[in-house]
């Protein structure tokens, strides 16, 4: 069996669900997919996604210039910000998203915890960001008042008779999905930029598929998941892009017990 490393487990939280195992590291795995189930992807997110995207690229449009990993990010994590947690950069006074540039920057440094260093950035990174999201939670407890986000659902997880989270495991667990979903997507829609513009032929049949789609389609009307799904070479390029590209950072993990191979 694996774990992760002291230092990674500093950063990511001793009640992070990165450290749990058996029973509660499948009940973890299942609360994360219900973000993205079938019914959500379909009715919610798709159409929620196409709307973001338009407003963005827009924007991007008219800026000339744009490092893409920084406005792809941007974007994804205003949406996923919004949709776990209702939380809009635009208007708090706690900034999240520079605590988890922070944390992103000193993932993988050298876990020297002293002041000025990746390491000791990421730490306080990471210890504001948790303070943002459980300032969140306490002011969604009092209030009761139901959001239709992903933390709406969290709280009926809490609220059970016999909860297999708890509150502080919640706010780990929020954080890190929160940072998988933007950190990873933009990554990928970054290298996918890449990709197609070292090879003209393949955005050549992108714009063809899409502009079938938009010949169908009124004016300012959002895509259906019909048309999502008929994409199939817009689907192969992203495939192509996640097996070429390593979008999740490398992190060490260490044996718990002895590997034995071929009997030794």
């Amino acid at each position: 069996m694996l774990c992760y490393t002291e230092s990674f487990m500093e950063i990511s939280g001793q009640d992070s669900f990165l450290g749990q195992h058996g029973m509660i590291h499948k009940y973890l795995k299942n609360l994360a997919l219900e973000l993205v189930k079938p019914e959500n992807l379909k009715e919610k997110m798709l159409p929620e996604m196409d709307k973001v995207a338009r407003i963005h690229m827009r924007s991007w449009a008219s800026q000339g210039i744009v490092d893409v990993k920084e406005v792809a990010s941007n974007m994804i994590f205003e949406y996923f910000a919004k949709k776990l947690i209702s939380y809009d950069e635009t208007k708090a006074s706690k900034k999240l998203k520079d605590n988890y540039n922070a944390f992103r920057d000193g993932l993988t440094s050298f876990p020297l915890n002293i002041p000025g260093t990746a390491y000791h950035a990421c730490l306080q990174g990471q210890k504001k960001a948790i303070i943002v999201i459980k300032d969140i939670f306490e002011e969604r407890k009092i209030s009761n008042v139901n959001h239709g986000d992903y933390l709406d659902h969290l709280l009926e997880e809490l609220n059970k008779e016999k909860p297999i989270l708890n509150e502080t495991m919640a706010i780990s667990f929020v954080f890190l999905l929160l940072f998988a979903a933007y950190e990873t997507a933009s990554s990928a829609i970054t290298l996918a930029v890449k990709f197609i513009s070292d090879n003209l032929e393949v955005l050549v049949e992108l714009m063809k598929e899409h502009e079938k789609i938009i010949e169908n389609h009124e004016k300012g009307f959002e895509i259906t998941w019909q048309e999502y799904k008929s994409m199939t070479f817009t689907h192969m390029v992203i495939n192509e892009t996640v097996r070429l590209a390593n979008i999740i950072p490398a992190v060490f993990r260490r044996a718990v017990t002895d590997v034995k191979m071929k009997g030794k």
